[in-house]
């Protein structure tokens, strides 16, 4: 039994220190789309599993199911987004 415990512990010890590093990443830019180390969201250029946030149709980073959504969007170097082919507004100009 003791082993068992032992394992949960872990197990929840893992999941804690996840969040944690997911919270640190988020807090890492501010809120008002503007993050830290002149970047700029960019819609449209996300690969499958590489976007860098939610959208409408789900609520973390990485979960993006195709290239190139429109409602997808990475951070990149301010300056970049139109260049790489993808837009500085999401669709819907919000």
């Amino acid at each position: 039994m003791n082993s068992k415990r032992a394992l949960i512990r872990s197990a929840l010890a893992g999941v804690i220190a996840l969040g944690l590093g997911q919270a640190q990443a988020q807090t890492s830019g501010s809120h008002d789309g503007q993050p830290a180390g002149g970047k700029e969201k960019c819609y449209g250029i996300a690969k499958a599993g590489q976007n860098d946030c939610g959208t409408a149709t789900h609520a973390c980073a990485g979960q993006a199911r195709k290239d190139n959504a429109p409602d997808e969007w990475k951070y990149v170097a301010k300056g970049t987004c139109t260049k790489l082919g993808g837009k500085l507004k999401p669709p819907g100009g919000k």
